[in-house]
């Protein structure tokens, strides 16, 4: 049963330009594989911006925002070996979800050269 459906579209830009301005933005919001994963791509705030707009429509389909002790930094955005994306847990927020008893959560990212999208269900 579905329980909760998130989506979120952000500027490429407004990602790009935070990222090159504030030191340790990037650091504050993404894990070492997000990272690594991203500067190896040739438009790489693409590919920031499609996992920011991730994380936000995930706490949007969770519906607490980033209150209940979740912290958008536990929240990573990872591919399976075919590529699909799909989001994974760790610290307080891993344990909240855990608590849940959530049986799936499917993730899908898009992204243009000027906006990245994502939608999050949940499901119990």
């Amino acid at each position: 049963m579905v329980i909760g459906l998130g989506i979120d579209m952000i500027e490429v830009e407004r990602i790009a330009a935070k990222i090159n301005k504030n030191s340790g933005f990037r650091e504050m919001l993404f894990s070492r594989e997000e990272i690594a994963y991203c500067e190896q791509k040739t438009n790489k705030f693409e590919h920031y911006a499609a996992r920011f707009a991730a994380k936000e429509a995930f706490f949007k389909a969770l519906g607490t925002g980033w209150s209940e002790g979740t912290s958008f930094s536990e929240v990573e955005v990872t591919n399976t070996e075919n590529g699909k994306p799909q989001l994974s847990f760790s610290g307080n927020t891993a344990n909240i979800i855990n608590a849940m008893e959530l049986s799936n959560i499917l993730v899908s990212l898009t992204h243009l050269k000027s906006v990245a999208s994502a939608v999050v269900i949940i499901e119990k």
